[in-house]
């Protein structure tokens, strides 16, 4: 059964460098925004900002059946965390930004959710000269490794970006995830794969999916879209439909039954229509793929003439005879 989620702080208000979008809501508003979109039961709140009572948190879920989807840790909205949090060359700052994620994943267990997430943006740089690699890189591994093996009971996912808040992100694709999961050497360890991200990283979101599925790490998927040249969070497939529907047939096959959680900000469109259309356009794609001869587009993508496949994605994909 397929499962969706929204990540909360996008059913309020949201700003960009110019404007602010919406209306603020409290924790119990979002919590009904959601329950009043059709094709969702599941919600990502953010850890220390959105919720700290556990007793809150777990009445709002029985008043509005909604599920936990994951709760997300922010260790770059403190102003010491500007710098970098968990790769810091500052002690206390470090210490800071491991106890942030250790409290979250405390409080997951609280409240049932089954994971942590945490996209480390503050931690990168901006020029050459600028710090030493091998010493932030070994600050990100010994912070991660603390963490990880708190509470080992809930994983710990990491969110790859390529940029911002800073120029470049230290954690920025998913095969240097993947190998800083490696060094990090923690149990329960697991990457949270954004669409967006991952197609303006360069990547293809459906070789990305399989990476991670072929590593020792747990997989997680946020979705959305974007142009490619920035994360601007559009809803799914409204850029990339061919990419989206190659991801979602690979995470099929890979057997993924986990969320998929909404990470697009409606900006200045509808909060509703716009998540009621990525759960609509990624519902149908679903539906769609459980009709097609896979064996059959297997056997064409194995063939190698990709003009046979393409037939294939033409008239059984794209439904254009």
């Amino acid at each position: 059964m397929l499962k969706m989620a929204i990540i909360a702080g996008f059913l309020g208000k949201t700003k960009d460098r110019f404007h602010e979008y919406n209306t603020p809501l409290d924790l119990e508003g979002k919590f009904k925004s959601l329950s009043e979109i059709d094709g969702y039961n599941g919600l990502e709140i953010v850890y220390p900002y959105e919720a700290r009572d556990p007793e809150v948190v777990r009445r709002l879920m029985d008043t509005y059946c909604v599920s936990l989807a994951a709760i997300n840790v922010n260790v770059k909205g403190e102003p010491e965390f500007r710098n970098g949090g968990i790769s810091s060359p500052d002690p206390e700052v470090r210490k800071k930004a491991v106890r942030f994620i250790k409290e979250a994943k405390d409080f997951a267990q609280s409240v049932g959710a089954d994971k942590v997430t945490c996209c480390p943006l503050g931690d990168g740089y901006e020029f050459s000269f600028q710090l030493d690699y091998a010493e932030y890189w070994g600050n990100l591994i010994d912070s991660l490794s603390e963490a990880g093996h708190h509470n080992p009971d809930i994983p710990l996912y990491i969110e790859y970006k390529p940029s911002e808040t800073r120029a470049k992100c230290f954690v920025n694709d998913t095969a240097k995830t993947i190998l800083l999961l490696n060094e990090v050497d923690a149990p329960n360890m697991g990457v949270t794969l954004d669409f967006g991200h991952s197609i303006y990283g360069n990547e293809n979101p459906a070789e990305a999916a399989l990476l991670v599925d072929r590593s020792p790490y747990k997989l997680y998927v946020h979705i959305n879209d974007n142009d490619a040249r920035w994360d601007w969070d559009f809803f799914a497939g409204s850029k990339h439909i061919l990419e989206y529907i190659e991801f979602l047939y690979y995470l099929r096959k890979i057997g993924y039954s986990d969320y998929l959680t909404s990470d697009t900000s409606p900006t200045r469109w509808d909060i509703k229509e716009m998540f009621e259309i990525n759960s609509r356009i990624t519902r149908k794609i679903w539906e769609l793929l459980d009709t097609i001869d896979t064996d059959r587009l297997e056997s064409l993508i194995h063939g190698g003439d990709y003009m046979k496949t393409w037939e294939f994605i033409e008239t059984k994909l794209l439904k254009l005879r």
